[in-house]
């Protein structure tokens, strides 16, 4: 079949034979009319609203994560604005030696994280993270940044993770352990009152 296919998925009363064509191209394509034809769903309707409600959960834990990433920028350039102090986002290894000709040491070659912060006597990496939901996941994370710190951490180096949201209610305990075996965790509530600016600024 030539030509891209647009498709519409708005409710009509009737279909055209071409329309009707191009949904069973689609349901083919897809791979869905093998899964019906494999009796792996009991009830496509169920199945249908499973995958809607998947995506919209996934979209809205991106734009989660994203606002959250945008919002403590504004915080850390003013920062760095203020105090003349440089900054990248989504800061490498290689990006950190190249701008501010220093080095770190990381847990693995591609690690990016979403801030780093050089006042020209340290240089603070950062982690950013938002999770609307619980789950055993925010305890392995917990423990991923707390790694992290004792791997990045020296006396020229400091680590600072910033996480928010709701999920966290249910995982006060790895939070909580986070919070005493790292130097920083904070939250933008707390970056509102001045605790980064404070940190950065007086090199803590």
């Amino acid at each position: 079949m030539g030509g891209d296919v647009t498709y519409s998925f708005a409710k009509k009363k009737s279909y055209t034979c071409k329309q009707i064509d191009d949904i069973v191209l689609f349901a083919e394509k897809s791979g869905l009319l093998q899964v019906i034809e494999d009796k792996s769903i009991k009830n496509l309707v169920d199945y249908a609203i499973g995958v809607e409600v998947g995506l919209d959960t996934n979209a809205r834990k991106n734009r989660s994560g994203v606002a959250m990433e945008k919002l403590t920028e504004v915080y850390v350039k003013a920062i760095c604005d203020k105090h003349n102090f440089k900054y990248l986002a989504q800061a490498t290894a290689v990006k950190i030696g190249q701008e501010f000709g220093k080095t770190i040491t990381t847990d693995k070659a591609d690690r990016h994280f979403d801030f780093a912060i050089d006042t020209g006597e340290m240089l603070y990496l950062m982690e950013v993270n938002y999770y609307g939901g619980g789950g055993s996941k925010l305890k392995s994370v917990a423990g991923e940044f707390s790694n992290l710190f004792n791997l990045v951490k020296n006396k020229n180096t400091g680590f600072i993770w910033v996480t928010d949201g709701k999920g966290w209610l249910t995982a006060k305990r790895p939070l909580f352990e986070t919070f005493n075996a790292t130097d920083y965790v904070m939250n933008i509530k707390m970056i509102e009152q001045g605790l980064l600016e404070e940190i950065v600024m007086k090199g803590l």
